[in-house]
């Protein structure tokens, strides 16, 4: 359901009121979860902010909340829908943010290219997705005794796959696929590129390899290139250059670290006063820190802002949850029972892996 007209008029001062008196009318019923990369005028009104995963597991811990507001895009709502209780309902707010790289994967794309490669292997392999990618394509390593994973967590969970299986596929983001392999040595020639519109070339490339990548990206993150982290250093001399593992290999390995959202968070908070960072993801994340940290140097290594985070705008956020009050649902996001089963075994199977 779209934004009613009526809210598009408001303005700023009347809206920050209308959210903040429905938020106290809801009381406990009510949770606001808001992503790292959601903008300043949304996330304010969270009552917890963190990274997909984080913000899931959080929304199935509000046992008292009877809807959960996800500030996000739609795959973050499908996984808390899975992990909360049948009384809860998930809402997100914008109805329609979709991933764009979520979306780079199916269940059906998916499924031709296991069919393919356990003609190549047999039953030697194994399936590991990406948190960033739908409940469908969750559903399906789940089936094939898969598992989730998050850029935190990744290299493990390589390491576990390779541990039962002779080769893994990683849907959907080659890049944090192909720089997880190589940070557990998997040397580059062993990694192969899956390309779903090209699936016989990939299979022929895909014989000498271990793990197989799915072609698909983060344009908030390909956007990020060996000439910024030049063209930074340039500029600000004696700067920590900090991106995350959605970069391009090359970007990866010319910077000085890289981490998940979180490992950003916690390098940012360790660096002493007077630290110079450059942050290599999602403006609206790199903004804030710079905000909440004054005491430190930290500028966007470029700037490169997601288009479906900032779908969710401060009227969705008011509209919402005085729909809520008036006792109205709008866009609530719900998975069937089969996926649901299937994607939260394989997000089970990753909380096994240390």
């Amino acid at each position: 359901m779209g934004l009613p007209e009526a809210y598009t008029a408001l303005l700023e001062e009347e809206l920050f009121a209308r959210i903040t008196e429905a938020k106290r009318t809801l009381g406990t019923d009510l949770v606001i979860l808001g992503h790292h990369y959601q903008r300043q005028e949304v996330i304010q009104f969270a009552d917890f902010r963190g990274d997909s995963l984080e913000l899931s597991r959080r929304a199935a811990e509000q046992k008292q909340a009877r809807h959960i507001v996800f500030c996000g895009v739609d795959f973050m709502a499908e996984t808390a829908a899975m992990l909360c209780e049948p009384y809860q309902t998930v809402i997100l707010p914008a109805g329609e943010a979709p991933c764009p790289m979520a979306a780079m994967v199916t269940a059906d794309g998916a499924s031709q290219a296991w069919e393919m490669l356990t003609g190549l292997w047999d039953d030697d392999l194994l399936p590991i997705t990406y948190q960033n990618s739908l409940a469908e394509v969750k559903a399906f390593c789940g089936r094939h005794g898969g598992a989730v994973c998050t850029s935190a967590n990744a290299q493990p969970l390589f390491r576990w796959a390779l541990v039962q299986k002779g080769h893994l596929i990683f849907f959907p983001d080659e890049h944090l696929g192909r720089n997880s392999a190589l940070a557990i040595g998997i040397p580059l020639e062993a990694i192969a590129l899956w390309d779903p519109n090209g699936p016989q070339r990939s299979l022929e490339s895909a014989k000498q390899a271990k793990v197989v990548i799915w072609k698909g990206y983060c344009h908030v993150h390909t956007f990020f290139t060996l000439e910024h982290v030049r063209a930074v250093r340039e500029k600000y001399g004696d700067i920590t250059v900090i991106v995350h593992p959605e970069c391009p290999m090359e970007v990866v390995q010319a910077a000085d670290q890289n981490g998940s959202t979180s490992f950003i968070l916690r390098a940012v908070e360790a660096a002493p006063p007077g630290a110079k960072l450059a942050i290599g993801t999602e403006i609206n994340m790199v903004s804030r820190l710079a905000r909440e940290h004054p005491d430190k140097t930290i500028v966007p290594l470029a700037r490169s802002l997601c288009g479906a985070m900032y779908r969710t705008t401060p009227q969705h956020l008011c509209w919402v949850p005085e729909e809520l009050v008036a006792g109205r649902v709008v866009n609530a996001v719900t998975v069937p029972p089969e996926i649901t089963y299937w994607a939260n075994l394989a997000l089970e199977r990753m909380l096994t892996v240390k």
